[in-house]
């Protein structure tokens, strides 16, 4: 988003995520609120912590990159 302009709110968005994939009735969702929605959509679940550099090199360790004949 460019500095002092707003992009418009994503109704399309909005309304395929509560029509459609949480199956509410149109009565339902206009009646939600805000918060009410956002915690519906998972707003309200915590998020999984970053992957710092130790933790990537042991991934890494346990599933190397494999080369394939194509690849050499």
């Amino acid at each position: 988003m460019k500095a002092g302009r707003r992009e418009p709110f994503p109704w399309g968005r909005v309304m395929h995520a509560g029509l459609c994939l949480l199956r509410l009735d149109p009565q339902t969702f206009w009646a939600l609120t805000p918060a009410e929605f956002h915690a519906m959509t998972g707003g309200l679940s915590p998020r999984a912590a970053a992957i710092d550099r130790t933790g990537l090199d042991a991934l890494m360790q346990l599933h190397p990159d494999q080369v394939t004949s194509f690849q050499r």
